[in-house]
């Protein structure tokens, strides 16, 4: 047995004895495990069946899997966020590197949008979108987790209730005043749709919980963390400022105007608003407000 083998079992030994595993029993097992391959550990076959469609149009199944595309995307986003949100004092370097993950990712975002508003025909969109309501993409749940994970709640408070709501405000009575409780509710009734309440139905308490989990480690808090001299980085401003505009105006227009191609002035699936519930000109969903200038706040969305 060569020496670089010795070591390595002597490592193996001393991680199963901290966990009181027999070590001859892990490296027995290794005999019958069989090798991995691509298609096992990325789960190819699980993953390429997961698109059912609801129609026999053809571009349903561009629609669907965009839409999970997507999807993984924010998962790789909330999986960033959340190691640089859980490390108790992220140094600079750790910060700004996740950072910029965060932001590629969203960028994927923002370009994919030519694959929607290019790459289904508007007559067979326009057939098959009936199948899907009340169905909406205002019910992804995970950009809704980016968001809470993302700033201080009171960033995602609708503007004309922040001035009723602080930290000690109980997080049931925040939830209520989100900016896109707005978009599900009936302006006249205040009833809210089938839409939020079967979102609410499926996501409320996780989305309570999130909010007090990240309501002081979220990532503008964290920024806050770091040295005053790092905060006022040139660099580091610019990264956060281009998270912030990438994903609250520019991926949210690529996603208005990839709609507005589509249904013009209609109806979203949904039932929502859906116009002045996505232009940022409306709701100035901004995470991280400090960073911009009284200008750049007023005229938030304006210019595009």
């Amino acid at each position: 047995m060569n020496q670089q083998t010795t070591k390595l079992i002597s490592e193996l030994e001393k991680k199963f004895d901290a966990i009181n595993q027999n070590t001859n029993t892990h490296l027995e097992g290794l005999l019958w495990s069989k090798p991995i391959t691509y298609w096992d550990y990325i789960q190819t076959d699980a993953l390429l069946n997961l698109q059912t469609q609801k129609t026999i149009l053809p571009d349903e199944m561009v629609f669907i899997m965009y839409h999970q595309v997507n999807e993984l995307l924010f998962k790789m986003v909330l999986w960033e966020i959340k190691q640089v949100c859980h490390c108790e004092k992220p140094e600079t370097k750790f910060f700004a590197e996740r950072l910029m993950r965060i932001s590629r990712y969203f960028d994927m975002l923002t370009t994919s949008f030519d694959i929607m508003g290019d790459g289904m025909e508007i007559e067979q969109y326009m057939k098959f979108r009936n199948t899907l309501t009340p169905a909406s993409g205002f019910q992804s749940a995970q950009y809704r987790l980016i968001e809470f994970s993302s700033t201080d709640l009171i960033n995602l408070i609708d503007y004309r209730f922040r001035a009723t709501i602080d930290r000690n405000t109980p997080y049931s009575h925040a939830f209520e005043h989100l900016y896109w409780q707005a978009a599900g509710k009936d302006h006249t009734t205040g009833e809210k749709s089938f839409l939020i309440l079967e979102f609410e139905r499926k996501y409320k308490e996780e989305f309570l919980r999130y909010m007090e989990e990240y309501n002081t480690i979220n990532l503008w808090q964290k920024f806050k963390q770091l040295p005053e001299e790092d905060q006022k980085d040139a660099d580091l401003v610019a990264a956060m400022r281009h998270y912030d505009k990438t994903v609250n105006i520019t991926w949210v227009m690529g996603h208005l105007n990839a709609a507005r191609k589509y249904i013009g002035d209609g109806d979203a699936t949904g039932g929502s608003d859906w116009k002045k519930y996505m232009h940022p000109k409306y709701q100035r969903r901004i995470f991280f407000p400090e960073l911009w200038s009284e200008d750049e706040l007023k005229n938030w969305g304006e210019d595009v």
